[in-house]
């Protein structure tokens, strides 16, 4: 064999291994596929999703500090003449947290970082929307409670409050509110609006309806009768008596 055979039969041998490489690693790539096929539709539809719903949520919830600062400003501008301890205070606490100061009344507005879609029994199911894009079912949750402002400004740490309404937002924006009384019966209809600054505002101003309207009754006696020696220390010392809008009574998810 001459030079130039020798030359040519290395190059075809070259050649012919990376060809070979190449089928292989073809090879494997589409073994991967096939068995990471239903994974790969997982993160492309379900995960992206999700992701959409956060955002759109988080969208939201960036609308909600707006909103709750000006209805702030634009309810004192009303009351400035009135005693200040009426007036309305907002303060953004966190990325994720906010509130609103009404009165003698906090209203604190949560989002969740994570995720959701209902339990099977949730009576979304049975609207037409979801039975026709599965996708939609998963949901961002903005949580909104009442507490007093006087357990957070007496460091009350036993004081309750009241989860008084949820928002649920999902990819299309599309939402639905469940709570109490004001809020539960104004938004149901899960795909038939879009969450803009007017709805949004709606639910706002219809929370802090609720929480003017959520009197703090008088614990039942049987419930306070019984103090102990340091109880009654803490109390003179530093104002710390456990109370909520309905200590001793039942709050169900339907009342009021």
């Amino acid at each position: 064999m001459n030079l130039f055979e020798t030359n040519s039969f290395l190059r075809y041998s070259i050649s012919l291994k990376i060809l070979l490489k190449t089928f292989l690693i073809t090879k494997n790539i589409t073994n991967m596929r096939r068995e990471d096929a239903e994974l790969i539709q997982i993160l492309k539809v379900k995960s992206k999703t999700k992701q959409i719903v956060y955002d759109q949520t988080k969208a939201v919830f960036e609308e909600i500090k707006v909103i709750l600062d000006d209805i702030s400003k634009d309810y004192n501008d009303i009351l400035k003449d009135e005693d200040s301890r009426i007036h309305l205070a907002y303060n953004n606490k966190s990325e994720f947290e906010c509130e609103l100061k009404v009165a003698g009344d906090l209203l604190i507005f949560s989002m969740h970082t994570n995720i959701f879609e209902f339990y099977r029994a949730h009576n979304v199911w049975k609207t037409s929307y979801l039975q026709d894009n599965k996708e939609a079912s998963f949901s961002g949750i903005i949580n909104i409670y009442n507490f007093l402002s006087d357990s957070f400004k007496y460091y009350r740490k036993d004081d309750l409050g009241y989860l008084i309404g949820r928002i649920f937002i999902n990819k299309d924006k599309q939402y639905f509110v469940e709570g109490k009384r004001e809020l539960g019966s104004l938004y149901h209809q899960f795909g038939n609006f879009s969450l803009d600054k007017e709805r949004i505002r709606n639910i706002i101003t219809s929370a802090i309806h609720y929480t003017l309207n959520f009197d703090l009754l008088v614990p039942p006696y049987d419930h306070v009768k019984i103090a102990t020696v340091e109880q009654i220390v803490e109390r003179f010392n530093t104002s710390k008596m456990v109370t909520g809008k309905r200590l001793g009574f039942k709050f169900y998810a339907d009342e009021f």
